[in-house]
């Protein structure tokens, strides 16, 4: 018996069994049903597969019961926060919707549109409102989808209209401290969400700053003569909502205590309230449609709020488009990002504890030894987890916990890690025509994955960017194990 063996340690190809069978297991589905059912049943494929970790170390290598437990359960410690802020994501974004929070950020955006700097603008204002609801996939599939109308009539190719909105929308939420992705990537690292979101700025600020320039130039260069009237869409936002600046205190509140690193559950918790306070104060037919009177008691409003927050809404504005950017999910609508999350901290913690984890990592990092290859080692994984899993979610669970005990050998920060793992996960999902991301804002937008990510300059510039800020060093600092440095 080899000492692997008397460890209770499996070996590097039964170590591989579990991840290669989850990645045929997506392949298949992907193959047979499409990218759109993999977030619907992953949390039971990731339940099979940490079933399967199990039986293997067990069965063939008598893996101590406790430590296998110990190694789960250290997973769900580490990583049952970010179920907390998920809940708190899921109520915030409703209460800001229909406070009129967001429909208030786009009015105001809307009408400064004009035709030459059409896309930069366009990227701008998805990359607000993407950061104001913590989702990319909103953005686009509501006010981006009006974006390509309106682009088309000022006579811009898709391609390049797709680019500028998806580039700003996965700024937006790869920015949020509401993204669900954002919170994941912190969390999986053991990294502050605030300390995670600041530290992307070194990176995501100048590859936003890059795409927008290169936006602005393609409109100043290349007149176009087509024209197009945002004043109906404006009108129709206005019909369903009272547009005040005054809402806009709400996300500057939320601003601030984000920069003065207030509790972020708090602050979670605050922004939503803020927000129902907004909605009953401004938005009365919005609490009619709500309450289903015009006059409600305040019995009436606390089950609105009550269903706003935990439950699915539908308010009827006259517009389809509009409709389904109103619509929200409430904490129901998060449950099967909820579930994901679950099943990969699951699967995270059971091929830690079966001490598979730690094998694969061995292997296949033995040669990482500087700051650079532990960054493009974390990127070419990301892009490779994207590309062979289909979902973003499990290849930020699994880049997290893969490079983890990499990072910490070569003395580097976690936050570097939850950085170098989003800037190659999160926004290349949608580059990707079999991920679930790309088929998604494809279908929505009507335009191929293949022929918007040229033009998608931020998705690209990211990953890119995160490689040459960590070849220049800036920002980046040797620590010991156990210490996360936050300066």
């Amino acid at each position: 018996m080899n000492t692997n063996q008397e460890r209770g340690v499996p070996g590097l190809f039964v170590s591989t069994i579990p991840v290669v069978a989850l990645l045929v297991t997506f392949a298949i589905i992907i193959w047979c049903k499409g990218a759109e059912i993999v977030n619907d049943i992953s949390y039971i494929v990731l339940l099979c597969a940490s079933a399967l970790a199990v039986a293997l170390s067990r069965i063939l290598y008598h893996r101590p019961w406790k430590v296998i437990l110990h190694g789960i359960w250290r997973s769900i410690r580490q990583t049952s926060p970010s179920l907390i802020i998920l809940v708190f994501v899921a109520m915030i974004a409703a209460s800001w919707m229909l406070s009129g929070i967001v429909p208030t950020l786009m009015v105001c955006g809307l009408k400064f549109l004009n035709p030459q700097l059409f896309l930069f603008l366009t990227c701008l204002i998805c990359g607000i409102i993407s950061v104001m609801t913590g989702s990319s996939w909103t953005t686009i599939a509501t006010i981006g989808v009006a974006f390509m109308g309106i682009g088309e009539l000022f006579g811009y190719a898709s391609g390049w209209i797709a680019g500028a909105i998806i580039s700003g929308a996965y700024f937006g939420d790869k920015m949020s401290p509401l993204s669900d992705t954002t919170v994941l990537a912190s969390s999986s690292c053991g990294v502050d969400l605030f300390t995670h979101v600041k530290y992307m700025t070194i990176t995501s600020g100048p590859s936003m700053g890059i795409a927008l320039l290169v936006f602005a130039l393609v409109g100043v260069l290349n007149p176009v003569t087509g024209s197009a009237n945002t004043d109906a869409l404006v009108h129709m936002i206005e019909s369903t909502f009272v547009i005040d600046p005054w809402l806009l205190v709400v996300p500057v509140i939320t601003c601030i205590m984000i920069v003065k690193r207030v509790n972020t559950n708090f602050t979670l918790a605050v922004s939503t309230a803020m927000g129902l306070v907004c909605m009953f104060i401004s938005q009365d037919k919005v609490l009619a449609q709500l309450t289903g009177t015009t006059a409600p008691t305040m019995h009436d409003e606390l089950m609105a709020a009550l269903t706003l927050l935990f439950s699915e809404t539908h308010i009827n504005t006259g517009s389809e488009m509009l409709n389904s950017l109103v619509d929200t999910g409430g904490v129901k609508g998060m449950l099967p990002t909820i579930f994901l999350v679950t099943g990969a901290m699951i699967f995270g913690g059971s091929m830690f504890g079966t001490g598979m984890l730690s094998r694969i990592t061995k292997s296949v990092t033995r040669f990482i030894r500087t700051r650079v290859q532990s960054v493009v080692a974390t990127v070419c994984g990301g892009l490779f987890f994207n590309t062979c899993m289909g979902d973003q979610y499990l290849s930020i669970i699994l880049g997290s916990n893969m490079f983890k005990s990499i990072y910490q050998r070569n003395g580097l920060e976690p936050r570097l890690l939850s950085r170098a793992v989003e800037d190659s996960t999160s926004v290349t999902s949608v580059l990707i025509p079999w991920n679930s991301c790309g088929l998604t804002q494809s279908t929505v937008l009507g335009v191929a994955t293949l022929t918007y990510l040229p033009y998608c300059i931020f998705n690209y510039m990211s990953p890119l960017m995160t490689i040459f800020i960590a070849w220049v060093g800036f920002k980046v600092k040797q620590v010991k194990a156990g210490e996360n440095s936050e300066d």
